[in-house]
C-alpha cells in the first residue's frame, strides 16, 4: 500500500522511458508532489505523472529550495516523488537530502533505477565481466569541482588494468586519457564513449587510448556521457563461464565428472 507524507527517491532509469522500473513507474503515477532533475532526465519520463500532480525541476532549485518543497509536500500528507536519472546511487547526492528528511522526521524510501552503465553495456552487446580479461568494474569520475582522494585518482585506479567506467569525464577527456596512460593502459587499449545512452540522441564512439578524445571531439559529445576501458570491449580472447561447464558441478547440479 502507498503510504501518504512520504518521500521517494526513484531512480528513473537511462532515458528511455520503457527503463524505469514498475515500481518507480507506480510510484510516478501516484505522486502528488515530483521534484525531478530536469538538467538530466528525459523529459519523456514525466508522462507517467497524474493529472494535477505539482512538478519541480531541481535543476534550477538549492538544496534548501529542494527540501523545504519535499518536506512541506511530505507534512501536508503528500507522497513526494523525488526523481533521478539513471541509478540515484551513482553520484545521485541523496544522501545530503536523506540526511534533512530525517532531521525533519520524514520518511523516505530509495527505489533503485537502471544505470547509463547498464544500458551502455547494453546497447554495445559487451559483457563488463569476462573471465581471463576483468573480473572487476571500477565506477569512478575524474576530479573537478568535487575533489578525489589521491588513491581515487585515475592514475592509481588505472595500474588495475579492470574494466574501468568513467561518469563526468568528458570535459576533461585529454586528462582523462593522460591519467590512464600514467596508470599504465597500453594506447592501443579499447576505449568506447557512450552519449545518452537509450535515448533516441544515443552516440556511440569507438576507438582506443590513443584517438579516442579526438574521435569525441569531431563527435561533437561535450557531455552527458560515459567512457568505458578496457580490454572486455574487445577481447582478443577470454575464458568460458565455470556456470554452464558441463564437468563443473554446484548445488543445482552435478557435473559430467562426477555423475
Amino acid at each position: 500500500m502507498l503510504v501518504k507524507g512520504k518521500v521517494f527517491f526513484v531512480g528513473a532509469g537511462p532515458g528511455d522511458p520503457e527503463l524505469i522500473t514498475l515500481k518507480g513507474k507506480k510510484l510516478l503515477e501516484s505522486a502528488d508532489v515530483i521534484v525531478y532533475a530536469g538538467s538530466l532526465l528525459n523529459p519523456e519520463i514525466l508522462k507517467f505523472s497524474k493529472q494535477g500532480a505539482k512538478l519541480y525541476d531541481s535543476a534550477v532549485m538549492s538544496l534548501d529550495e529542494i527540501i523545504k518543497t519535499m518536506v512541506d509536500a511530505a507534512k501536508e500528507g503528500k507522497t513526494v516523488v523525488r526523481l533521478h536519472d539513471g541509478d540515484p546511487s551513482f553520484y545521485g547526492a541523496i544522501k545530503e537530502q536523506m540526511d534533512h528528511l530525517k532531521k525533519e522526521g520524514v520518511e523516505y524510501e530509495v527505489v533503485p533505477g537502471v544505470s547509463s552503465l547498464q544500458a551502455a553495456a547494453a546497447s554495445l552487446k559487451r559483457e563488463l565481466t569476462l573471465p581471463g580479461v576483468s573480473q572487476t568494474v571500477i565506477i569512478t569520475r575524474p576530479e573537478g569541482r568535487t575533489p578525489v582522494t589521491e588513491a581515487e585518482n585515475l592514475a592509481e585506479l588505472a595500474k588495475h588494468k579492470a574494466t574501468m567506467a568513467i561518469f563526468l569525464g568528458i570535459p576533461a577527456i585529454d586528462t582523462v586519457v593522460e591519467k590512464l596512460r600514467l596508470g599504465g593502459y597500453s594506447e592501443d587499449t579499447p576505449v568506447t564513449v557512450v552519449y545518452k545512452a537509450s535515448w533516441r540522441e544515443e552516440k556511440i564512439v569507438k576507438g582506443t587510448l590513443s584517438d579516442i578524445a579526438e574521435k569525441v571531439r569531431k563527435a561533437g559529445i561535450k557531455s552527458t556521457a560515459l567512457i568505458l576501458v578496457g580490454e572486455v570491449l574487445n577481447p582478443k580472447s577470454y575464458g568460458y563461464s565455470k556456470l554452464y561447464d558441463a564437468g563443473f558441478t554446484h548445488s543445482f547440479r552435478k557435473g559430467q565428472k562426477d555423475v
